[in-house]
């Protein structure tokens, strides 16, 4: 059950699947959870209940690619639309462009007797999945009780972005519609109410990425007001090495399998996965390169105490000239944000960053961390040792909820309310 589930890098994407097969896979889905509920022994860990409905869709989307009905991304893209909050008695929702991006925006129906603060919001799902709402053809809808809960609870503007998606639209299209979207936000605070020194960027997981890549590209801008903050959540921030102690230790560690995480990158950065293999086993990059950056992504650089599980040092891998032409746009910081220059560094706004000790990002943080650290940037850390990947947006989940994942979206808000 825990082996990575493979996918088909198919680009074009086929129509959702019709009612009849949905009917039919989401009553399996119904019946399994069910069966894992009444028969505990069968699961070891309340986090493999929630598993299994992860695991159910994404296998049921490749059945159904198999059969020709619909291609996986689409299935698992229609599945996870399917949940639509009814209104919010606090919230003030809308549905906006920016420019061409869709955006969705949350604001607090209480009065202020002053300007508020503000979240730039990009969701995680490895920049294949996620989705804001139905205002397009882009879903918004994925991470909408998050956003809710980030709005109420801090009694900010949240601006949630639905930036393009591989696999149809390839880096930097993700990047772009994140950074245009911000661009704009902050051209137009006062029609918001939004205080100009109190605004945020904020992403999980791939979302995390992105929140990072915009904040370095708005770093130096004098055109703009400054960004106050940047939120990480468990961040996917290089592609260089998916063999550093977390990948190791947490390769068949749910939501986030090692080869899944190396795929999305890909799927982000060609459209497919092409050279997968190469890019797991470290094989990808000139070893040149890798000693040039070998100063801020490297295993030295993570505290001894993150490496006593199962940990075993990698021998420097080289690569053909074929191979390196396929994806040396992972030396670019606007996909990989760990390899941007100290300059650029030294200008970053004051960090949270949120890592969880079950997952294989936890390093990328934990070296984000410390580059941030040695630049003289503030950073407030917060780590989830019982946390694994994805876990906040289980915050309220039902019998399925996490509190882990709550006490980090809890940090999260604390230390927006400090800015």
């Amino acid at each position: 059950m825990l082996h990575c589930l493979g996918f088909c890098s198919c680009n074009s994407l086929i129509a959702p699947p019709d009612a009849a097969v949905t009917c039919s896979v989401f009553s399996y889905t119904c019946t399994t959870n069910l069966l894992a509920y009444y028969f505990p022994f069968l699961w070891k860990i309340q986090g493999l209940l929630s598993e299994v409905s992860v695991l159910f869709t994404f296998e049921q989307g490749k059945i159904l690619q198999n059969l020709g009905i619909c291609t996986q991304v689409s299935f698992v893209r229609y599945m996870q639309g399917r949940k639509t909050p009814g209104a919010d008695p606090k919230l003030f929702i809308r549905d906006l462009w920016f420019e061409n991006v869709p955006v969705r925006i949350y604001q607090p129906k209480a009065p202020s007797a002053s300007q508020r603060r503000a979240v730039m919001f990009f969701h995680g799902g490895g920049w294949v999945f996620g989705s804001i709402g139905k205002i397009s053809s882009r879903n918004i809808s994925t991470h909408e009780e998050l956003c809710r809960f980030i709005a109420r609870e801090s009694e900010s503007v949240v601006v949630s972005v639905g930036y393009r998606l591989a696999p149809e639209h390839k880096y930097p299209a993700a990047y772009e519609d994140c950074l245009s979207a911000t661009q704009h936000f902050l051209q137009h605070l006062e029609r918001f109410g939004v205080d100009p020194a109190r605004v945020a960027v904020c992403g999980d997981s791939a979302g995390g990425n992105l929140a990072a890549a915009v904040s370095q590209s708005l770093a130096g801008s004098s055109d703009l007001p400054r960004l106050r903050a940047q939120i990480l959540i468990y961040p996917g921030l290089q592609a260089l090495d998916f063999n550093l102690p977390s990948y190791q230790q947490n390769r068949g560690v749910p939501l986030l399998f090692r080869e899944r995480a190396a795929f999305y990158m890909l799927q982000y950065l060609n459209g497919n996965a092409i050279k997968l293999e190469e890019v797991l086993e470290g094989s990808h990059i000139p070893i040149d390169i890798k000693l040039k950056y070998k100063k801020w992504v490297s295993p030295d650089n993570i505290p001894e105490e993150f490496k006593v599980r199962g940990y075993k040092p990698r021998v420097l891998l080289d690569c053909t000239t074929e191979v390196f032409e396929t994806v040396k746009r992972f030396c670019e910081p606007n996909l990989c944000p760990l390899l941007a220059e100290d300059t650029i560094i030294q200008q970053l706004p004051e960090s949270f960053i949120l890592t969880c000790e079950y997952d294989v990002l936890r390093d990328d943080g934990l070296l984000y961390k410390k580059r941030l650290e040695d630049n003289g940037v503030p950073v407030t850390w917060y780590h989830l040792e019982d946390g694994f990947h994805g876990i906040i947006n289980s915050f309220n989940s039902g019998w399925l909820s996490f509190p882990a994942g709550k006490r980090g979206l809890d940090n999260i808000v604390n230390f927006l309310r400090g800015l």
